[in-house]
């Protein structure tokens, strides 16, 4: 028998606990039933939160979602939704936000540590550049370019317009190959070759261009094409 929120004992409901123990010593499945707020006739919001975390595996596997997903589950309308949703993507922005001037990239495999996460179950190709200092410190972040899942049109104008928006002086290329097959095509060659000549004549340098899959990753510099 599902049991409604307003049923439980007061020190037992996800709002009432949060107030006298902190907000972190919540489950999962409370943090939920606070952002979704109510059930429904049929669904309390604990057994709501509860299938929401089944669906995707955990807390992990909310990476991956996406509206209509969210919508397939019973009890969940738009409005939902779209709470779940902002919510996840906030987290990623401050996340993002938190990192930035404390990544130094030594090395690809820096890239890969911070950044192949943010790619974890996209279906579209994005094209994401780093902007650094003069000592390698990721001074700001961007997607450049959104696309399909197998084709990608980067301008190298927009992202030297950011660059010199960011005071950068070296940029990493990495964008994300949903295929998890992260050999470059030709036109992951030519766009690099495109960047790479026009960062010469405005004195920024391309460090580096990096294809990520989901367990591996395929970098320009290291495979002598830079």
């Amino acid at each position: 028998m599902s049991v409604m929120i307003k049923d439980l004992p007061m020190d037992e409901k996800p709002r009432e606990k949060a107030k006298k123990y902190g907000i972190n010593n919540l489950s999962n499945a409370e943090l939920l039933a606070i952002l979704l707020r109510t059930g429904t006739k049929e669904v309390s919001v604990n057994d709501l939160s509860n299938c929401i975390l089944k669906t995707f595996q955990g807390i992990k596997g909310m990476h991956n979602m996406r509206l209509p997903a969210l919508l397939d589950i019973r009890g969940i309308g738009e409005t939902k939704a779209i709470t779940l949703l902002a919510s996840l993507e906030l987290g990623k922005r401050m996340h993002g936000e938190e990192i930035l001037g404390k990544i130094q990239i030594k090395e690809t495999k820096d890239v890969f540590k911070y950044y192949h996460n943010f790619f974890e179950g996209e279906k579209q190709e994005k094209f994401f550049v780093l902007f650094l200092d003069s000592r390698n410190y990721v001074i700001n972040q961007k997607i450049i370019f959104q696309g399909t899942a197998n084709q990608s049109f980067v301008h190298p104008r927009d992202i030297f317009q950011e660059a010199i928006l960011n005071n950068a002086v070296k940029i990493i290329c990495v964008h994300n190959h949903p295929t998890n097959h992260v050999q470059p095509s030709k036109e992951d060659e030519n766009v690099t070759k495109r960047i790479l000549e026009c960062g010469k004549l405005l004195g920024i340098s391309l460090l580096d261009h990096i294809i990520l899959g989901n367990t591996s990753y395929y970098s320009f510099l290291e495979g002598g094409k830079l």
